[in-house]
């Protein structure tokens, strides 16, 4: 069994956000990056699948030269090969037809990407991509097996869960629930030394026109000082709630 990994080079959920030139480019100076939670999910679910059932694990990155530290970290943790597409990623359609020639090319039966990255949540790459290659798509997905070429998916939805099977090849969106993050793992001494010596292949774009634009960028804005009303004072605090944050 071949499984890709899709990776999402993001910023550090701690690094402190800033934008430049008319706030139209994000500014990456001082900012860590680290690999998409829900990538990570999905990285270690096909750590999973290598150790139990002999799957190969590639990982695949959309973006420059300054992504392949992530890259590198994947496969410390365990993947066999890296991949990385030298382009931009400008937006998500772009992103999408840039990984499926990737899976095409390498005839993976798992796609494994998260269901969204945390810096611009687009939430989209999956779902195009497995348009694109033909597959079928589960995504919110929190649980998944696989015997032979039949995939047991779990999915979250409203008020519950979701256990569906189909057939390879698959993508899925992958989502906290896909492991435990108890199990998560962090590269050990032994794991960078090999990653040193694993393939990291660089491959040219596809040639593919940006669908959408992002114009703007904007903070949000500061939050404001808080109240403090007595416990003994309700009646202050409904005039609060009704006239100024507009709650009841």
């Amino acid at each position: 069994m071949k499984i890709l990994v899709c990776i999402s080079h993001v910023p550090d959920t701690t690094s402190k956000i800033n934008f430049t030139e008319g706030d139209t480019k994000f500014d990456t100076n001082g900012v860590q990056f680290v690999i998409n939670p829900n990538d990570e999910f999905g990285l270690t679910r096909a750590m999973w699948f290598k150790e139990k059932q002999g799957a190969t694990v590639d990982v695949v990155n959309v973006g420059g030269a300054e992504t392949e530290p992530t890259l590198r970290k994947a496969l410390a943790i365990g993947a066999d090969n890296a991949i990385r597409v030298d382009a931009v990623a400008t937006d998500g359609f772009f992103v999408a037809k840039q990984l499926a020639k990737v899976a095409k090319d390498g005839g993976y039966d798992v796609i494994i990407a998260g269901r969204e990255s945390i810096d611009y949540n687009g939430g989209m790459v999956p779902g195009m991509l497995a348009t694109l290659i033909d597959a079928n798509f589960v995504n919110t997905c929190i649980g998944l097996e696989i015997e032979g070429t039949t995939a047991t998916a779990t999915r979250e939805i409203d008020g519950g869960k979701e256990v569906s099977t189909t057939q390879l090849p698959l993508v899925i969106g992958g989502q906290k629930g896909l492991v435990e993050e108890s199990d998560l793992r962090i590269p050990n001494m032994r794991g960078i030394m090999m990653a040193r010596k694993k393939p990291l292949n660089v491959v040219a774009a596809e040639a593919s026109g940006a669908a959408a634009k992002s114009v703007k960028f904007e903070k949000p804005a500061p939050k404001g000082e808080v109240t403090l009303v007595s416990a003994d004072n309700v009646g202050e605090l409904v005039t609060l709630l009704h006239n100024e944050a507009k709650a009841i």
